[in-house]
């Protein structure tokens, strides 16, 4: 395959101002945004996202889990497609580059292939995946499973957010819902480029991750149940308190992380306590324990010693629980040959690097099942994500887009 010359870079301030248009829409209330999945303001991202793949002369897929898909055309009708891209939709309170940085990356390669007359043997695809985040319709990188084959697409069409609305309904309702059977799809290769989501990089001065394995995840919600009672008339020996419940079992989550350090962690992100009122001792706590480790067998000790912890304690406390899986994925071993091809791009065009496992899920772990995978990571300030605060510089978002391209090329093997 032959190397695009090391002189080619993209428009690194044509990027930055994608960026900041694109965050314009579903603005947060901290410079951040909440654009989240199958909400108004994702429909009008998906729009602004098609209309610049329109430009540079790509048609535009959609498939029946709103997973957009704008082509740009290669010399060979028979090769199969490389895939470039990421998710736009955002947390609550996200910020301006996790996820987006991925697709307007895969859009200014587009650009820059359009403004140079770049053709390739392999026609390229920039890719919106549907709710990768997970954050209003639970799991995380929903879409992408069902194109993987992970999930059905009935089941995923079920899922619902908490006001009790239905993935399938709330895709119909934006008017992102496509005919394209979802998976049909064949790639020659897929490539993610993303924002760190952690203080690696930055710590360390270096420009480039070059992600060689992803960590695996488990979403475990836990219920525990006790009785809602007056918080100043109920004698302590007579209270069933699922929110000290809850606490004890989050202090055995710290410990059980720690105890698989330092490459396990554990939390839990997700907390809802019922009736939430100042004077009602909690009679009912939901909450969701993430663990991650790049080791699948970690994982699976993790989540056996917080059920039977857990239990234990409740059942020493006189209070209920019950635990259900709501999400996970294995570790990830990402394709050798589409990493080497990360690796040799950002040597050639005089990046530092250096490998990394990537600390958070993404769609590309997903197709990674499917077909040759690699991903791309970039720096952001203090590793900070998931929050209206995280940053990144234009030079950081340049050199990630100059690597991905450069690997991108090169699979899809330019022509003349």
């Amino acid at each position: 395959m032959a190397a695009p010359g090391e002189n080619l870079k993209i428009n690194a301030d044509r990027l930055w101002d994608s960026l900041m248009e694109m965050a314009k829409i579903g603005p947060g209330v901290a410079g951040g945004n909440n654009r989240q999945t199958l909400t108004d303001e994702d429909g009008e991202g998906r729009a602004l996202f098609q209309s610049w793949c329109e430009a540079v002369g790509c048609s535009m897929g959609l498939d029946s889990m709103g997973n957009m898909f704008g082509t740009y055309p290669g010399t060979d009708p028979d090769a199969l497609p490389v895939y470039v891209g990421s998710h736009l939709d955002t947390q609550p309170t996200g910020g301006k580059y996790d996820g987006v940085l991925g697709v307007l990356s895969g859009l200014e390669i587009l650009r820059t292939m359009h403004d140079l007359g770049i053709k390739t043997k392999h026609p390229i695809v920039v890719t919106n995946w549907t709710n990768e985040e997970g954050t209003r319709f639970a799991p995380a990188m929903l879409s992408s499973g069902v194109f993987a084959g992970i999930h059905t697409q009935d089941w995923a069409y079920e899922r619902e957010d908490a006001e009790g609305k239905k993935f399938g309904d709330e895709l119909k309702r934006i008017g992102w819902c496509g005919d394209e059977e979802v998976g049909m799809r064949k790639m020659h290769a897929f490539f993610e480029l993303h924002i760190e989501q952690g203080p690696i990089l930055e710590a360390e001065g270096k420009d480039i991750g070059v992600v060689t394995h992803g960590q695996g995840l488990n979403w475990t919600q836990v219920t525990i149940t006790g009785k809602d009672s007056h918080t100043g008339s109920t004698p302590m020996p007579m209270r069933k308190n699922a929110g000290l419940g809850m606490a004890r079992i989050l202090d055995l989550v710290d410990e059980i992380a720690w105890s698989h350090a330092p490459d396990a962690v554990g939390a839990a992100g997700h907390i809802d306590v019922y009736p939430n009122s100042r004077n009602v001792i909690p009679g009912k706590v939901v909450f969701t324990v993430d663990f991650r480790s790049p080791k699948l067998d970690v994982i699976n000790d993790m989540v056996a010693r917080l059920k039977e912890g857990g239990q234990k304690i409740c059942d020493e406390m006189g209070l209920g629980i019950e635990f259900e899986r709501s999400g996970g994925f294995d570790p990830v071993e990402f394709d050798e040959t589409c990493v080497s091809a990360v690796r040799n791009a950002a040597e050639r065009l005089g990046y530092s690097h250096r490998n990394i496992i990537s600390g958070a899920g993404h769609d590309a772990c997903w197709i990674n099942q499917v077909a040759p995978t690699a991903m791309v990571m970039c720096p952001c300030v203090d590793g900070l994500s998931h929050n209206e605060a995280e940053e990144i510089s234009k030079d950081w978002a340049a050199a990630g887009t100059d690597v991905l391209m450069h690997a991108v090329l090169e699979t899809a093997e330019i022509v003349g």
